[in-house]
């Protein structure tokens, strides 16, 4: 079993609550718009750390990250990217691959719209934890904590981290 933190949209903002509520987190994963690279960096020195760059990160952020992360964990086939879509709706710059070759989960940002959804049409696990910074125009900022054992997703939390 793998413990994730998954966090999206920090825009240069991390809450100090994110180290006590992926404490008990294998890894951390972040969906794109961290901002800058201190927020990426005290995330790795915290636990190990994938990201991808938004479309708000400069040139020190996606030097250091991709646009697009495919990887295996456990057993599961993992895709994230920061502006994705939804299923039914998804970016036209990954419509043709997630259809072609789903993931088993598919990991995005960038909506600030913490949204846990199953697509049954590619068999296709949905995630975008919200934005967890301070920027833009979500109420409540969010992030999600799940395992992963073999290819299976258990144990998904929300977590609430309070307003802007």
């Amino acid at each position: 079993m793998t413990r994730i933190g998954l966090i999206s949209d920090t825009h240069s903002f991390l809450d100090d609550a994110v180290f006590k509520h992926f404490d008990q987190c294998d890894e951390i994963w972040h969906a794109g718009d961290i901002g800058n690279i201190d927020v990426a960096n005290r995330l790795a020195a915290f636990k190990p750390f994938k990201a991808v760059y938004g479309n708000i990160d400069g040139m020190y952020v996606r030097r250091a990250y991709p646009e697009n992360l495919r990887f295996t964990c456990e057993k599961a086939d993992i895709w994230i990217t920061h502006i994705g879509g939804y299923p039914g709706k998804y970016h036209p710059a990954i419509r043709n691959e997630i259809y072609s070759n789903p993931p088993k989960i598919f990991i995005c940002g960038h909506s600030h719209i913490l949204k846990v959804i199953y697509d049954k049409q590619i068999n296709c696990l949905h995630l975008n934890p919200g934005a967890a910074g301070k920027q833009g125009w979500q109420k409540v900022r969010t992030l999600l904590r799940f395992s992963i054992t073999g290819d299976r997703v258990g144990d998904m939390e929300i977590i609430e981290l309070g307003g802007k």
